[in-house]
């Protein structure tokens, strides 16, 4: 039997003709090379190659070693280059050319695809802000007071965020004793430094911004798609012990910066059009800037896996978070901060209403009160060894599924 060309998908292939999501890959046979690629498949196009060979008029800009070049061109080089890369993978004319320079993804080494500028993290999810308020604050106020109001947010770590399959080394740092976890503010606690006991996992959804924004001038809604160039999975990882002992009353630092993985695929914003819908109603009047009730559907219907140690543990919706990318990307810009090629804003942990929906172990363990039961034993936090993946599919046109990269990662123990 003739071997299937790696241009010829099996019928609904997540990764096909609707999605191709890009990336920075190294070829087994050139391994101090990094080039830009394109999932098609179970394969990789070098894009560089492929653009050389057809005498595109981008070929500078996808023969860089990362994404960053394309990113900064903005949306009309964006559309035009994904024309190409379409027209390259489904033409016959273009076969003879194109089916040498696919790589098997399993042949490739994946890095993170673009050059980090800034990073910010979002609270987005109304379900995961309030279960965690009731945690945390059992006899307070569920949500802060300007919660609806504004996408709630935090600066993070740029130089910590790491490609999908990064060993992730579990953190050390200031903590109270097991016993006073969970009264952090309980009189003259007594902190102990050593690796956290307490290490999570947060499924969430980040936003890649291409084009760069002017300093003083806010983006409004209306540019987010001007500015966005594509979306990705991310983990952020989190140290609730380091972070309750920490977080007031800066809020998170080092229970967050030491680890955040990212996808190493990045799905363009234009792959995604068909999931976009509407964000759950909002029952706080929205400042102008924010106000969303005449413009598109701006929520996206994506649906998110978590599997710890190859065992399902949650399906969290992200159709269901109450603000959503354009708004969180108006209020991150509307005090005049400029954006950057390579910025990420992640929207937070991604939490549904059902207890199969719940995007993180404090959640899903009530803070650890209630032990999660797996096949291989019970969690409360992760354990040395433990991996987490992180997948996701949406809607796409005429039946079709949009694949997003997987992020994953396995702890290690702490560097002594």
């Amino acid at each position: 039997m003739p071997q299937r060309s790696p241009l010829d998908l099996p019928e609904g292939d997540p990764f096909g003709p609707h999605n191709l999501p890009y990336g920075v890959f190294t070829p087994p046979d050139t391994p101090h090379l990094r080039k830009i690629g394109v999932r098609y498949g179970d394969h990789v196009l070098d894009a560089g190659a492929a653009a050389a060979a057809t005498a595109s008029p981008h070929a500078e800009l996808l023969a860089a070693d990362t994404l960053n070049p394309l990113m900064a061109a903005g949306r009309p080089v964006w559309r035009a280059v994904r024309a190409e890369v379409l027209e390259w993978l489904t033409d016959p004319v273009h076969r003879p050319a194109v089916e040498p320079l696919m790589h098997p993804l399993a042949t490739v080494a994946l890095h993170l695809p673009f050059e980090v500028a800034d990073y910010a993290d979002f609270y987005a999810s109304e379900h995961h802000a309030t279960n965690a308020g009731r945690i945390f604050r059992p006899d307070g106020d569920v949500l802060s007071p300007n919660w609806k109001h504004m996408p709630i947010g935090y600066h993070g770590r740029a130089g910590t965020l790491l490609v999908s399959g990064t060993p992730i080394v579990r953190p050390q740092g200031q903590h109270l004793p097991p016993a006073d976890t969970s009264a952090p503010h309980a009189s003259s606690p007594t902190p102990v430094f050593g690796p956290s006991l307490r290490l999570d996992f947060e499924a969430e959804v980040a936003f890649v911004v291409g084009a760069p924004s002017t300093v003083h001038t806010p983006v409004p809604l209306s540019g987010f798609h001007d500015h966005v160039f594509g979306v990705c999975l991310l983990n952020d990882w989190s140290a609730r012990d380091i972070q309750a002992w920490e977080y007031r009353p800066l809020g998170p630092f080092l229970g967050k910066s030491f680890a955040t993985s990212l996808a190493a695929w990045v799905t363009p914003l234009e792959a995604l059009a068909a999931a976009r819908t509407s964000p759950p109603a909002r029952d706080v009047p929205l400042l102008p800037y924010l106000d969303d009730s005449a413009a598109e559907p701006g929520g996206l219907d994506l649906r998110i896996e978590v599997a710890l140690n190859g065992h399902t543990v949650s399906r969290p919706p992200f159709s269901a978070m109450y603000w959503t990318a354009a708004q969180q990307l108006a209020h991150l810009t509307v005090n005049g901060a400029s954006l950057r090629t390579g910025d990420v804003f992640a929207s937070g942990t991604v939490s549904g209403p059902r207890p199969d929906e719940l995007g993180c172990l404090l959640e899903l363990t009530w803070g650890g009160r209630d032990p999660l039961r797996l096949p291989d034993g019970t969690r409360t936090f992760l354990e040395d060894g433990d991996e987490v993946t992180i997948t996701a599919w949406a809607p796409g046109p005429q039946g079709a599924r949009i694949g997003l990269g997987e992020v994953t990662g396995q702890v290690v123990p702490a560097t002594p």
